[in-house]
């Protein structure tokens, strides 16, 4: 069997790539070149709002050169998780700027498109029949939670993207997907192993995070051959190790020997890392393992409110002292000043320097010679969240405790004005397992002709 080379420019598209690592990469003569462009890392407000946590400039940036590579190459170019967030106005926000890369650039190309959206009315049906579950631990998923997400996408595997490439696709532009499906969906196509593909999809997914040093923002080379997996940075300043995949292997998992996606899951329990060079790495011994019923991660995310947020430092050892006790009376002065809207809001503290990382969860909290304190409101209207705070803020400013020496203010502001208006606020809704008869069926693909 041909070996396949496959090229992996960027962590997230939109977060660059030198332009001597691509065209060592090019030098490769891959056979595609795949990105995935979006997270749920970010949190749920880009779900929800259906905006990109990447900026157009950088997302248009690293598109020319790899839409220009993929033409003169004659290969194709494979996006997942379009936008950021994969929804519809995310996958569309993408296709306009390759729209626009295509007119500016005189190219020409097959363009197939791949909504990743999950119909409303299909996920209240399925919840009703029994055929959705929670991912983790989320709760059991409700009609509510469904009716109040904004948008609802779905992790797709390789089967759609597999369809687009059939198609004759020459740019496919896909909806949220499992992260290693771009780059197995060629491989699984040729007749490469799934397990080794996407094993291989794995390591690729966040490019040169897998090398030493690490980075999203170059380029990664992987080479299926019978039997097993290469990968190589393209960086000439970067190495493969065998520490640096097998540790990117346990990235994200919760199990270090299964690693669970659309349809079933790749086994590692007989992978088997090597360095066949100082800069590569070889990987065999990945199983595909399939399952029944074929499930699709579904995500969501609704609106809880508005969001304003404040800055501060402190430094007076007394105020540091007492800070549990400061926060403690901000909440009750607060609470007392908002009595008759009691419950319609919320107001949180993060102290960094102390416990802003991890909060509770902290297992060595202490505070330094100073801390930095992020207050938080949220509420129904963006007038009340800024009232909230406001009212907290200049509580805190002001508080008297035992031993302060000063009445001209507690806090120090970085900024003017203090307080920033964040507008709508999310939370993730939807994190369940939606199961599916059929690997394509909420995945519809489309063609055009995209010319300049």
């Amino acid at each position: 069997m041909k070996p396949l080379v496959l090229l992996s420019p960027t962590a997230i598209l939109g977060y660059g790539f030198p332009a001597a690592s691509l065209d060592r990469g090019l030098s490769f003569h891959p056979d595609v070149i795949a990105v995935d462009a979006g997270s749920s890392d970010p949190g749920p407000y880009y779900l929800g709002a259906g905006q990109s946590f990447v900026p157009r400039r950088s997302v248009k940036r690293d598109l020319v050169f790899l839409l220009r590579a993929a033409r003169r190459l004659r290969i194709p170019v494979i996006i997942g998780s379009a936008g950021g967030s994969g929804a519809r106005p995310h996958l569309e926000w993408c296709r306009e700027i390759i729209l626009e890369v295509a007119r500016e650039e005189s190219l020409s190309f097959r363009m197939a498109v791949v909504p990743a959206d999950v119909p409303r009315e299909l996920l209240l049906e399925e919840l009703s029949n029994g055929r959705v579950e929670p991912l983790g631990p989320a709760p059991q998923l409700t009609a509510e939670a469904v009716n109040e997400s904004t948008y609802l996408a779905a992790q797709m595997g390789i089967e759609p993207l597999i369809e687009a490439l059939e198609g004759g696709a020459e740019v496919v532009l896909a909806g949220r997907c499992y992260d290693p499906a771009v780059f197995a969906a060629l491989p699984v196509r040729q007749g490469y192993p799934a397990g080794l593909s996407l094993h291989l999809g794995k390591i690729l997914e966040c490019a040169a995070i897998a090398a030493v040093p690490g980075s999203g923002s170059d380029c990664m080379i992987g080479i299926l051959e019978q039997g097993r997996f290469l990968v190589e940075p393209a960086g000439e300043g970067r190495r493969a190790t065998e520490a640096s995949v097998a540790a990117h292997t346990l990235y994200e998992k919760s199990d270090p020997y299964l690693l669970p996606g659309p349809g079933g899951s790749i086994d590692l329990q007989e992978a088997v890392f090597t360095q066949v060079t100082d800069r590569r790495v070889a990987v065999e011994g990945s199983r595909w393992r399939p399952a029944s019923p074929y499930t699709v991660k579904v995500e969501g995310a609704r609106q809880i409110g508005y969001r304003v947020v404040s800055l501060a430092g402190a430094r007076d050892p007394a105020f540091i002292e007492q800070l549990d006790a400061v926060l403690q009376g901000v909440e009750e002065r607060t609470r007392d000043n908002f009595s008759h809207e009691e419950g319609s809001y919320r107001l949180l503290f993060h102290v960094y320097g102390r416990d802003g990382v991890m909060g509770p969860q902290e297992p060595h909290p202490a505070a330094g010679h100073e801390v930095g304190i992020v207050m938080e409101a949220i509420a129904d209207s963006q007038e009340f969240a800024e009232a909230v705070l406001g009212f907290a803020r200049s509580t805190m400013l002001h508080f008297g405790f035992p031993g302060r020496l000063t009445t001209a203010g507690n806090l120090a502001f970085p900024y003017s004005p203090s307080d920033f208006k964040v507008g709508k606020a999310y939370v993730f809704s939807v994190h369940h397992l939606l199961a599916l008869p059929d690997p394509r069926q909420i995945f519809p693909v489309s063609f055009e002709e995209v010319h300049p």
